[in-house]
């Protein structure tokens, strides 16, 4: 299986981004334009693909999961789930059992703080993934329990068989695999940069490749706030099982996509690169409250 003052850049990198796609101006000034939110680049920097991690020691858990997904594909639930969430629905709780080994449970690892695969309202579980997850129990006649973590502590509880399956927002990609079996896929995610809405470095990018070559001529003054764990992480520090460089620019880690939107905001950090679905999700959340 939410959050954003503006930060000059350099004379040489405004100067170097004049001949690329930006308009040259970088950072809006203009003190009369209110409050500074944050906007979303809406161009994919990547495509990936989400997928459940299962415990490699329950072969017979990743089969049921499999067939599960392709029902709810195949029937249409996984669509009204994610229309739910990206066409204005109501979110349906969910709610998490203790965790018990005497009873029959499916235990999920997940990181309620990643709108709209899985966040919290209230004491209750919402989002895509959490949907999905209260569906596969009761499809397998299980009680539900949910172990909210870290994001990069999903996988290794799983590994570690404290939980039966991860549903956290998870890309697929080799260096996980050392930890769970992927389900089958799910999603089709990417990733996307948020910056402030004073800057108008990227606003003439049409493409992935122009927003990257802009991103290319950062330096470590510049720095991009990422979910710690994530795929932006990697994107940003670079991964060779993701097939990322990296970037010059220096990363910073939260332990949430909202903290790093709002350390954006309050003119802590520059940018800040995370999930598509969890960028919209972050950015019109925090906007509202400024």
């Amino acid at each position: 299986m939410k959050k954003f003052l503006a930060v000059c850049l350099t004379a040489a990198l405004t100067a170097g981004m004049i001949v690329g796609c930006g308009s040259g101006s970088g950072k809006d000034n203009d003190s009369g334009s209110g409050a500074v939110t944050a906007k979303v680049i809406d161009i994919d920097l990547t495509n990936e693909e989400y997928a459940f991690g299962v415990d490699k020691s329950q072969p017979e858990l990743l089969d049921q999961v499999n067939e599960f997904v392709d029902k709810i594909k195949e029937d249409g639930t996984l669509d009204e789930i994610c229309e739910k969430y990206f066409g204005g629905g109501d979110p349906t709780p969910v709610e998490s059992a203790a965790l018990d080994e005497s009873k029959d449970q499916l235990v999920v690892a997940t990181n309620a703080a990643f709108e709209p695969f899985e966040y919290m309202e209230g004491d209750s579980y919402v989002g895509i993934d959490m949907e999905i997850a209260a569906l596969l129990a009761d499809e397998l006649g299980k009680e539900l329990v949910i172990q909210n973590m870290d994001f990069d502590a999903v996988c290794l509880s799983v590994s570690q068989q404290k939980c039966d399956i991860a549903m956290a927002g998870l890309t697929v990609s080799e260096a996980r695999e050392e930890f769970v079996t992927f389900s089958e896929s799910y999603y089709q995610a990417s990733q996307r940069l948020i910056v402030p809405s004073t800057d108008t470095t990227f606003d003439d990018c049409k493409t992935a490749d122009d927003v990257a070559a802009l991103l290319g001529k950062l330096s470590s003054s510049t720095t991009i706030g990422v979910q710690q764990g994530t795929t932006g992480n990697y994107y940003v520090e670079g991964s060779e099982d993701m097939g990322f460089e990296g970037l010059p620019a220096t990363c910073k880690t939260y332990k949430n996509g909202s903290l790093a939107v709002q350390d954006m905001i309050n003119g802590n950090i520059d940018y800040v690169i995370i999930d598509a679905a969890p960028a919209a999700a972050i950015t019109e959340s925090i906007n509202e409250m400024q």
